[in-house]
């Protein structure tokens, strides 16, 4: 069974599910209809008991959840292309969200973001980045968890103040501690405190299919969090590399176990490090053989690298403009990024399509490019638009995933293990003090009782001289002279 894209005059265009891990791109300028492309194919894999996960940045994948309605100029589309047996239909679509407004809440942990990802999320420089590495492997040593940012901020302080008795292995200059503090709050600003902690999410619950066999369609809520590129291309990031990490090699599986819709892909390369891009290159590179599908959506092809562009095997191209010399030059890489047909000419065809058409090539027999295609793309069979509120309610008031991730809780971790540490310092330090304060009075009310005592002696024995003969004279001698 092959997924449906549209078809033209010549017949029907189709993606092979055997190849559908080669990835893809799907391309094109603001309402062109890359969005209902998505929704298809999303669809189309879902149909075939593949779950798939999609960013929903505009908020408009929701109605996947509900029936499409009937409209003429579906019809119209439907007769054209030819699709046997078309209706209306809703797919099964599991909500879920960073901020927990819109779905399940989605939390992982500092230990499982690392150190790279977080000095990318934080925008750390070299030096930061070697003191965020140090954090992690202290918190190794110590055996504690680095559960939230707050466990982060107090590991962070804690080496910040003791990095001097802790060896050279250890040392941290107070001031980058203080910049990486600083970046902290603006992560928690923009949400980043309930995006850490526990209940982690687990990668199997987005790998589910409902009771009739469809695969789960699981729409991230990204329309507030899209407002934090940042924040957003490295959780996509950390969510592949989370696949990459934890699923077994499979070969080349006769479809994929996962697919993974990378929505405004663009943010994700935009200013990232040399590192960095080689570490996306990689994980693009060996994903498949886990049998994960990676599908980039994207305004142009040259949105992408080279080195990541030419492991997208199948490629979808909806319409851009050409107006000034910077988009033309990309409606001519976008055309060569195409195997030729000698009876469409690419350049022109990108410039001249209407919304719902597409330049399709697709792997065939032995992942071999088919040539480039114009098409009509099909209608969805599920709604092109927003699920209402009560909807969206009505299906997470029955999803399982909210019942296991809807109630945060805060292990014992960093934080109360070093705040602890740090109290019973103190405590110590001031009982040391005291002690010192202590000793300290008792020596000084010594040395006042021993010049007291010398001071009696003194006027005992002027006393007992008084009571001589010598005394009552010197005492005679003295009233004398006061007398007179």
């Amino acid at each position: 069974m092959s997924i449906l894209i549209g078809g033209n005059d010549a017949g029907q265009v189709t993606l092979n599910p055997k190849y559908a891990n080669r990835h893809g791109l799907i391309a094109g300028a603001t309402g062109t209809g890359k969005t209902v492309t998505l929704q298809c194919l999303a669809e189309g894999f879902s149909d075939l008991g593949v779950p798939v996960f999609l960013a929903d940045v505009k908020g408009d994948i929701s109605g996947m959840s509900q029936p499409g309605k009937p409209h003429p100029k579906v019809d119209e589309r439907v007769a054209k292309i030819g699709i046997e047996n078309y209706n209306q239909r809703a797919y099964p679509v599991a909500f879920w969200d960073l901020f927990g407004k819109k779905g399940t809440p989605v939390r992982s942990t500092v230990s499982e973001m690392g150190p790279q990802m977080l000095s990318r999320l934080l925008d750390l420089n070299e030096t930061q980045e070697s003191v965020m590495t140090l954090v992690f492997e202290f918190a190794d040593q110590e055996g504690v968890l680095l559960v939230d940012l707050k466990d982060l901020r107090t590991t962070l302080e804690y080496l910040g103040d003791n990095s001097a008795n802790m060896g050279t292995g250890y040392r941290v200059s107070k001031a980058s501690v203080n910049a990486i503090l600083r970046r902290l709050l603006m992560l928690e600003r923009e949400g980043g405190r309930k995006f850490f902690g526990e209940p982690a999410l687990q990668l199997e619950d987005f790998m589910q299919t409902s009771r009739d066999g469809r695969g789960m369609i699981n729409i991230l809520a990204a329309d507030k969090l899209i407002m934090s590129p940042r924040v957003y291309s490295t959780f996509l990031l950390w969510l592949l590399s989370e696949l990459f990490e934890t699923l077994p090699e499979l070969g080349d599986p006769e479809q994929p176990v996962l697919v993974f819709f990378f929505d405004e892909a663009h943010l994700l390369f935009r200013d990232s490090p040399k590192h960095l891009l080689e570490k996306i290159e990689q994980v693009v590179r060996l994903i498949r053989s886990k049998g994960v599908g990676v599908y980039f959506v994207s305004q142009s092809p040259s949105d992408i690298p080279d080195t990541v562009l030419a492991q997208l095997g199948n490629r979808i191209q909806h319409a851009l403009r050409a107006y000034t010399p910077k988009e033309q030059k990309a409606v001519r890489v976008a055309a060569q990024s195409f195997r030729a047909n000698p009876k469409l000419d690419t350049v022109t065809a990108i410039t001249e399509m209407g919304v719902g058409e597409a330049l399709v090539s697709t792997l065939q027999k032995k992942g071999v490019p088919s040539p480039v295609q114009r098409v009509l793309v099909r209608p969805p069979h599920s709604r092109m638009g927003k699920a209402t509120v009560a909807e969206r309610k009505a299906i997470l008031d029955r999803d399982p995933n909210m019942r296991r991730y809807g109630e945060a809780f805060d292990p014992r971790s960093a934080h109360e293990v070093l705040s602890e540490r740090t109290q019973a310092r103190l405590k110590q330090q001031q009982d040391f003090e005291s002690a010192e304060r202590t000793t300290k009075a008792k020596s000084k009310k010594s040395s006042g009782s021993s010049r007291q005592s010398v001071g009696e002696a003194f006027m005992k024995s002027v006393a007992r001289s008084l009571g001589s003969a010598t005394g009552r004279e010197l005492l005679r001698g003295i009233l004398g002279s006061l007398l007179k």
